[in-house]
């Protein structure tokens, strides 16, 4: 993520990461973890971190994993700086009030409903984006009032498929793992409705590929 790259006034750049099997699964059946990233992979995942203003997640994606979203600087291959913004979509009000997250040991956000909010747990600091769900164009609004340049966007699957369906996204890193899951519970990319046509699609353009550990990296732009 270039640090030099200007966002635009109204929203921050947002760059989408993910690892998935060659088949384009993110996890195992039933959403259950699957270590698709190599050391090289979680190396870059963390200089990645380094360089970002805030990391996105789902509440699908802490209740199934409690990540940290803790930046490892030794792995970033830098000294520790200041933690990146923690911001969890939590448009009901699911986040466990014993969630990793919100251990404090970074600024964390939840974007939330007007009718979600009052059943986080308490003391949570939140930014309400929408009446029943999150409009994702006014909580990337109120991101970059907070000045948050750069966001990473690490999922799950509805909320890749949420940032790239809205196309409010400047670039999207996938590592593929040499494995295949298969089945039909496990996971894929991108989840959410259903693409009725090629005038649904969203279309990318591959920038580049390159070998990473035992799988490799494809990155794309709108």
């Amino acid at each position: 993520m270039a640090a030099s790259t200007r966002p635009p006034a109204d929203r921050p750049i947002v760059w989408v990461n993910c690892a998935v099997s060659l088949d384009g699964r993110l996890a195992f059946a039933r959403g259950a973890r699957a270590r698709l990233s190599g050391p090289e992979d979680l190396d870059r995942v963390h200089r990645m971190r380094a360089e970002s203003d805030a990391i996105l997640i789902g509440v699908g994606t802490v209740a199934a994993d409690d990540p940290s979203l803790r930046v490892d600087w030794a792995r970033a291959g830098r000294p520790p700086g200041r933690p990146p913004l923690r911001v969890v979509l939590d448009a009901r009000g699911r986040l466990p009030p014993g969630a990793r997250i919100l251990d404090r040991s970074a600024p964390t956000l939840v974007a939330t409903s007007a009718s979600g909010r009052d059943r986080l747990p308490p003391g949570v600091e939140t930014v309400v984006a929408g009446e029943e769900s999150i409009d994702l164009d006014r909580l990337l609004a109120a991101l970059r009032e907070r000045g948050v340049e750069r966001l990473m966007v690490e999922g799950g699957a509805r909320v890749l498929a949420s940032v790239l369906r809205s196309r409010r996204f400047d670039r999207l890193t996938v590592y593929y793992a040499p494995v295949v899951i298969g089945g039909s519970l496990a996971p894929p990319m991108v989840a959410g409705r259903d693409t009725a046509g090629p005038e649904e699609l969203t279309a990318l353009k591959l920038e580049g590929v390159a070998r990473l550990g035992a799988g490799f990296v494809a990155t794309f732009v709108p």
